[in-house]
């Protein structure tokens, strides 16, 4: 889903509480099987409850919740289905945007991957802030590979596995590192590039498998 565009009224207030709630969501402040209703969520966001039902069904939408007729919203469990199409979904569009970006990224972009990686490599790094450089990484190879279409797909489904590697932060498990990937763009290597990218996602894949599916 594109970005939704600011807007004034009660349309700018249902963006706001739209962004409010997910951003709690993917901060893992939101866990699977929490139980939300529209008074307890209004209260919190300061609000009515219309832009919350309203926030609320974007949300259901985008699978981030579900509704309970009636009584509320509800946070999915994360089951191991969830977790293979994501990843499977992921490996499509960055096999594309990894390929893309060893045919065609300028030298300045191909720096700009390879900073982002050496800054991955510092010991004293936290996870928060890998997470954080983690997904700058992705987003900017969707950026490079210049379709916005994809780019857009992209985000959406970095923003699912974000909240994955959020929850899995309080777990042993460990930064899979994108030296494999840079190295093949730096070589101009395409399909080099697209392979590093797929292994790449199998590893991160089978990581939240082993945590999410025991």
């Amino acid at each position: 889903m594109a970005p939704i565009k600011a807007l004034p009224g009660r349309e700018g207030e249902v963006e706001r509480v739209y962004r409010l709630l997910k951003g709690w969501i993917l901060e893992g402040r939101l866990r699977p099987g929490d139980f939300l209703s529209e008074v307890d969520l209004a209260r919190q966001c300061e609000t009515s409850r219309t832009p919350v039902r309203e926030a609320c069904n974007l949300l259901s939408q985008e699978k981030w919740i579900q509704r309970i007729r009636h009584k509320g919203y509800v946070l999915p469990p994360i089951s191991v289905r969830d977790i293979v199409e994501v990843y499977e979904y992921r490996k499509l569009l960055e096999r594309f945007t990894a390929e893309r970006a060893a045919a065609s990224a300028t030298a300045e972009e191909v720096k700009t991957l390879c900073d982002i990686v050496a800054a991955e490599d510092r010991m004293d790094l936290d996870m928060g802030e890998f997470l954080k450089g983690n997904q700058l990484f992705h987003t900017r190879l969707g950026e490079i590979a210049r379709n916005q279409r994809v780019l857009d797909q992209l985000v959406l489904t970095l923003q699912y596995v974000q909240r994955l590697d959020v929850l899995s932060t309080q777990r042993d498990t460990r930064p899979v590192p994108h030296r494999d990937i840079v190295r093949a763009i730096e070589s101009r290597n395409v399909q080099e590039a697209g392979r590093a990218m797929a292994e790449h996602i199998n590893v991160s894949r089978d990581q939240m498998l082993r945590l999410f599916g025991s």
